[in-house]
């Protein structure tokens, strides 16, 4: 019977509102107004009615996965153990929100040591990029180097994305 009663008090306020108040405003402003609520029943009853608050900011996807890609063997099984350096890397890319917009960071770790061994930042998320912190990693690497590497990225794709047929450097990819 509460619930009923406050139900139509919160979408009047959400209404008000012109529908951008999340559950901390609305909780505030019946509050504020003298209605005793709980933030939470306040967070309920707009989840109930699939009601939520403006959401600054844009959402980036840097990976789209592609079932129909062919997929390259995982030849670590999801196990990110190395028993040496330089046995194992691993790389990805994300992005940073920044005043001027979005950069983009690509990076790859030495899994023995937990120490990223290559990185670049571009403000577009283009092969070329990533490639240079594989580069990089390479070259800091190069006197180090002795017997396999593995080198484990995810599986996302993104157009003109294929690691494994643009570069080889005796990486296992």
């Amino acid at each position: 019977m509460r619930d009923a009663s406050l139900l139509p008090q919160v979408q009047r306020v959400y209404d008000q509102n012109l529908q951008v108040y999340g559950a901390d405003k609305v909780w505030r402003q019946l509050r504020r107004e003298g209605t005793a609520v709980s933030r939470c029943t306040v967070e309920r009853l707009m989840r109930l009615r699939g009601l939520a608050g403006a959401r600054r900011g844009k959402k980036v996807r840097t990976t789209v996965p592609d079932a129909k890609a062919a997929c390259p063997l995982d030849r670590v099984n999801r196990q990110f153990k190395a028993q040496r350096p330089n046995e194992l890397w691993v790389a990805d890319f994300t992005y940073v929100s920044t005043w001027q917009g979005f950069v983009y960071v690509a990076f790859v770790i030495d899994v023995f040591a937990r120490y990223i061994v290559g990185w670049r930042v571009s403000t577009t998320m283009h092969t070329d990029f990533v490639l240079d912190a594989l580069e990089q990693a390479l070259y800091a690497r190069r006197r180090e180097r002795d017997g396999a590497l593995v080198h484990h990225s995810d599986r996302g794709s993104q157009p003109r994305f294929n690691w494994s047929s643009q570069h080889r450097d005796g990486l296992c990819v």
